[in-house]
């Protein structure tokens, strides 16, 4: 049975032996819905590396299967609860990499419900009943209110949904460890999640250096705002630049071929080597007398919390801000071409969104 029981999704159905390329259209349950919860048409997604980290089993391969990813969604609230606030039929309304939390234990009571430990994924998590989560290459996705979000009128659709895991994933580091005027601030790796922690700290009025392996990205960076870049070609890059970063932020997900000592060398007294790129690999070896030269720090984080969302789309409206994205019909063939070339680095500026839905889906109530 179709919407209302079942989202129609592309899923993955094996993800061995190159087989995570592979979609096929089919049903997939919903959960029940209750009170607190609104159904989306879906209209785009945003293709993010998670999803390709997921299906290639690079972060494991024990996932449920079919799997629909995708977690970076914007479509029309079509259903809307009894209980729910602040979202009507008809609002453009968008959700992100978390679809639920207990909403009752400490830390969701102090805003950091992005670290509950019974947070729900927007996809391949299972709810209380049993059924699993599934994202948002498919029609429908029927999300909790706290886990969904109006959109601003100010903002594309197709450039606002990387925004919500992507943009998110940056802005919240980015806010936590003081970024502002004043601040001089590093991003490494300029991708998918590097260009929307440019575009964020230029916003927030730091001095952004751009540190990059590809010295072609440098007009890039300039465009998007950073004052400086460093290429880590050179063996001794980090040497002109010791004791001159606030913070860092890596948004590069080859950490685990970094000379780490380098990088922590750029940073001022007790400043912070800050991680959002998650690699498949293990980190290389540290020595505790790596941090002992400036006192620095290492860090990583997990998306952001729900004020942090609003903050991020309020000062992207507000500013004009536009991330750099390239569209692409979602279909079998679109869904491979997507992972394909996020997994491949293919000529991807710097994120990917698929549109379409109306075209896959039909018009959707």
């Amino acid at each position: 049975m179709p919407y209302p029981e079942t989202t129609t999704a592309f899923v993955v159905t094996d993800i061995k032996d190159g087989n995570w390329t592979k979609f096929s259209k089919q049903e997939l349950k919903l959960k029940p819905f209750e009170s607190h919860d609104i159904d989306i048409a879906i209209d785009a997604c945003g293709v993010c590396a998670s999803d390709v980290h997921t299906i290639t089993g690079g972060w494991g391969s024990e996932i449920p299967l079919p799997l629909c990813v995708g977690h970076e969604v914007i479509g029309r609230a079509v259903k809307v609860g009894d209980a729910v606030k602040g979202v009507k039929v008809g609002d453009r309304v968008g959700v992100g990499a978390q679809i639920g939390a207990d909403l009752t234990c400490n830390n969701c009571k102090a805003d950091q419900e992005n670290y509950c430990p019974n947070s729900i994924d927007t996809y391949g998590a299972p709810y209380p009943d049993g059924t699993i989560s599934q994202g948002g290459y498919s029609s429908h996705i029927r999300a909790h209110e706290y886990f969904t979000f109006k959109i601003p009128d100010g903002l594309d659709t197709n450039l606002a949904a990387p925004m919500l895991c992507a943009g998110l994933t940056t802005y919240s580091p980015l806010v936590r460890l003081g970024c502002g005027p004043g601040k001089k601030v590093g991003i490494v790796g300029l991708g998918g999640l590097g260009h929307f922690a440019v575009l964020w700290a230029v916003a927030l009025g730091a001095e952004v250096t751009v540190i990059s392996h590809s010295p072609s990205k440098k007009e890039d960076a300039l465009k998007l705002g950073a004052k400086h870049f460093i290429s880590t070609k050179d063996d001794k890059w980090a040497e002109p630049h010791k004791f001159s970063l606030d913070f860092i932020v890596n948004c590069a997900d080859a950490t685990d071929k970094f000379n780490l000592s380098d990088y922590f060398s750029t940073l001022k007294v007790n400043g912070t080597f800050h991680m959002v790129g998650f690699p498949d690999n293990p980190l290389p070896s540290i020595m505790a007398q790596d941090f002992a030269p400036n006192g620095c720090y290492i860090g990583a984080s997990h998306i952001g919390n729900r004020p942090e969302m609003e903050a991020m789309l309020e000062l992207a409206a507000k500013q004009k801000i536009k991330s750099w994205v390239q569209t692409i019909d979602i279909s079998e063939a679109g869904c491979k071409e997507a992972v394909e070339r996020v997994y491949k680095n293919d000529n991807v500026k710097f994120r990917l969104t698929l549109t379409g839905f109306d075209k896959a889906f039909g018009k959707r109530a």
